[in-house]
This record gives structure tokens, C-alpha cells and sequence, in this order.
């Protein structure tokens, strides 16, 4: 469910790693022969993670130059310039509505994550259903192994329902910040996993996304710490949360890499990733509600009654139950909104590049800190930020956009 760039998408299908894994295995609209998609040794996948009969050097025929260069160097047309714009705006709206839907669903977070999980289901299901029926998706796309899906859906489980119950817990300006330890966690598993190189901008532009954290966290908001009334484990179970969802991202992206040796260099259609991998999502994050419902206090024997009171919250029917104020309008829009800024990013991509989405979704990141720091429908007390904080998201900021910097010539004919 950022990233997630990670960056606080609730089901993310964007990522940096994921979209540069999908880009490269598409034709851009011009060709440099100079350029050429490499893969060296130090960025295969690990042998021990790949079948007998996949574990042999990734070879990709000569690709054309990325479109993310192109556009930089002559300019970004407009329709490309009105999609950035729709793409943060849904941003901003998707985080605002994120927390402002966990405002008369706080003590029912998991009961939220596994209605939202049903619906993505229902949606990428069938948007799966109509491109096998167009020829888009094949069978032998379909017949991919599902060992890996069912891990994704762990992870993903894990992340999102963590993630909603820490959201509801903490004030409306640290989700933004704590989410973005994502790209962290994502540079790590990435070594460790892909055995990826990064170079030095994106290596400095996370220690930057990291000191940038740590300043906002520590940073005072009205009286005393920004988070002095909160206990620790609720940021500590947010950046658990954006840990979860990286790795469910690196997974994907050994899927790709791993599905264009089995396809034969064909491909694999991002929507049989995020169907199978939300079908399981769905599956563990209702096979994990009696050990996720210990977070909140809640014992088994009381499951199906905190269930059953979930429902009626979230449905509010008259609109007058106390502590459910703004259900189930908030709820809804919240998911409505978020598929919405998932389909623009993904729009995004298809039409510009990954690096002109990740800078889109970088700029939602100040502008949603500062709307969550105002007083809110449902939230009117506000929160009134400090010099600290705001040095802190700036470098978190800042961080964001020099690792996804293009990078130079030489780095990239290294590296990709």
C-alpha cells in the first residue's frame, strides 16, 4: 500500500526501483546508440534466489535512452506538465484524506486496511480480467510461480495494516516525514537482495532523507517534543511499516527480473503483480487480525465483536455515533482518492518517465506536511510547527530530489 516512492501510498503500484525495472524493459520514443542496458554482475540477482534454470547472466538487447533524459533536455510538453499536476494534486489529497479517514476509524485501523484491501482486489482483478481478455496479459504470464506473490502479500499485509494503525495514532504532519524512510529501507534491501549499485547523489540523497527525519521527529510542536505525547512504538511501527512495503517493492522487482527470463524478454504486465500480490495481501491481513488486534490491546475472544463494531462505525448508519464522526464519507473518499492517484501515477509514467513521477510525488510531500499542520474537518485543533521541523522536512525534501537526480552517462552506461 511509500514511497512506498515510497513515499505514503497505501497500495502503492509506483516505486522508483520497481518503475526503472519496468522502463527498461520498454522502447522510449527515441534511440541513442551510444546508450546501451546493461546489467554487470554486481546488480544481478542473487543465484540462490532464482530457479536452476534461470541462473545464468541477464543479457537485454541494445535499449534507446531514457525518456526521463529526453525530457529534461528538451523541455517537458503539456501534456505531460498538466499530468505532474493532476498526479500532486491526488497526492496531496490522498495523503490529507489518509489521515482524515483514520480520524473516525482510529480504534478500527485493521478493520479499514482490510476493506480497502478488498477493494483493490475487486478493481486490479478486474482491470486483470479485461487486458487477458484484450491479449495484453497472456496465459504464460498468469503461470508465473506464485511462491513470490504470496510472499508480496505478506509483506504488503504487514505494511499497510501497521502503517493505519500507527496513522491513527500520530499528528497529521509526522506521517509524511516518518513514510519517507521507505527510500531507505529500499536502498538497503536492494543491495541486499539485487545486489544493486547506487551512485554517490542517491546514496547522500538518503542520509539526507534520513538526518531530515530524525531532525522532524526530534523537533518541538506546541509545548515540549513534536511527538512527546505519543509513545514510541507508534513511530517506531510506522517506519516498520514503510520497512515491510520496500521489501514487498524489491520482491516486485525481482519478479520483473526474473519473468523476463521466463517470458523470454516479453514484459511481465504490472497488473498480474499487484492482482496476485492483493489477493494475498487480503488473505494475510484477515489471517493476521487475532496477532495484528494485540497491537491495539485487543484479545481474540473479542475479534468478531471489534470486527462487527468496525462495520457499524464505518457504515455510521444516521450519522450520529460518537467517536465515528465523518463515516463513512471520509473512509470512501480515502479510497477512492488513493486508486485515483495510483492510476495518475501510473499515467504518469507511461506518458513522461519514473523520474518526472518521483519528482511529482517529492513536491505532494512539503505541500501535504503544511495542509496537515492546519486545522481540518474532524481535526480542528491544527499543529503548530516549529523552525526544527520544518528544517527537517526541507532536508527530507531535498534528500528526495537529489537521489532521483539524473544521473550522468557514465554512471548509467555503469550501472543500468
Amino acid at each position: 500500500m511509500e514511497a512506498s516512492l515510497s513515499h505514503l501510498h497505501f497500495r502503492p503500484l509506483y516505486t522508483p526501483l520497481l518503475h526503472r525495472t519496468i522502463s527498461k524493459t520498454k522502447l522510449p520514443p527515441f534511440q541513442n546508440p551510444r546508450i546501451r542496458l546493461m546489467v554487470p554482475l554486481a546488480m544481478r540477482p542473487r543465484s540462490w534466489l532464482l530457479p536452476k534454470s534461470s541462473r545464468r547472466p541477464l543479457e537485454f538487447p541494445p535499449t534507446q535512452a531514457s525518456r526521463g533524459q529526453a525530457e529534461l533536455a528538451d523541455g517537458i510538453d503539456g501534456r505531460i506538465l498538466v499530468g505532474s499536476g493532476f498526479t500532486v494534486l491526488f497526492a496531496v489529497l490522498n495523503r490529507v484524506l489518509y489521515k482524515l479517514a483514520l480520524v473516525p476509524m482510529k480504534n478500527y485501523p485493521f478493520f479499514l486496511a482490510q476493506v480497502t484491501t478488498f477493494g483493490y482486489v475487486v478493481v486490479y482483478f478486474s482491470i486483470l480480467y479485461f487486458r487477458y481478455r484484450a491479449g495484453t496479459v497472456t496465459k504464460e504470464m498468469l503461470a508465473i510461480p506464485k511462491s513470490r506473490f504470496i510472499a508480496i502479500g505478506l509483506l504488503e499485509a504487514l505494511g499497510v495494516a501497521s502503517g493505519m494503525a500507527a496513522g491513527a495514532m500520530l499528528p497529521g504532519p509526522a506521517i509524511p516525514i516518518l513514510s519517507q524512510s521507505f527510500l531507505v529501507w529500499q536502498l538497503i534491501l536492494s543491495v541486499i537482495i539485487l545486489g544493486r549499485k547506487y551512485s554517490f547523489n542517491q546514496i547522500f540523497g538518503c542520509l539526507l532523507v534520513t538526518v531530515g527525519v530524525v531532525l522532524a521527529v526530534a523537533s518541538g510542536a506546541n509545548e515540549g517534543q513534536f511527538l512527546s505525547e505519543v509513545e514510541f512504538r507508534w513511530p517506531a511501527l510506522m517506519v516498520a511499516s514503510s520497512a515491510f512495503q520496500s521489501a514487498a517493492s524489491i520482491l516486485k522487482e525481482f519478479v520483473f527480473i526474473d519473468s523476463a527470463k521466463r517470458l523470454q524478454g516479453k514484459p511481465l504486465d504490472i497488473f498480474v503483480v499487484n492482482s496476485f500480490g492483493s489477493g494475498f495481501q487480503a488473505l494475510f491481513v484477515f489471517l493476521l487480525l487475532p496477532f495484528l488486534s494485540n497491537v491495539k490491546g485487543i484479545p481474540f475472544p473479542e475479534l468478531p465483536s471489534y470486527i462487527k463494531s468496525g462495520a457499524t462505525c464505518f457504515l455510521n448508519l444516521g450519522g450520529n455515533m460518537t467517536g465515528c464522526e465523518g463515516a463513512p464519507l471520509l473512509p470512501l473518499l480515502f479510497i477512492m482518492m488513493n486508486m485515483a492517484f495510483n492510476i495518475s501515477l501510473l499515467g504518469l509514467v507511461k506518458i513522461s518517465s519514473a523520474l518526472v513521477a518521483s519528482l511529482a510525488a517529492t513536491l505532494a510531500v512539503p505541500i501535504s506536511i503544511y495542509i496537515l499542520s492546519l486545522p481540518l474537518p474532524y481535526i480542528p485543533q491544527g499543529t503548530c510547527l516549529n523552525a526544527y521541523f520544518i528544517i527537517g522536512a526541507a532536508i527530507v525534501v531535498l534528500g528526495l530530489i537529489l537521489y532521483n537526480l539524473p544521473q550522468s552517462a557514465n554512471w548509467s552506461h555503469k550501472s543500468d
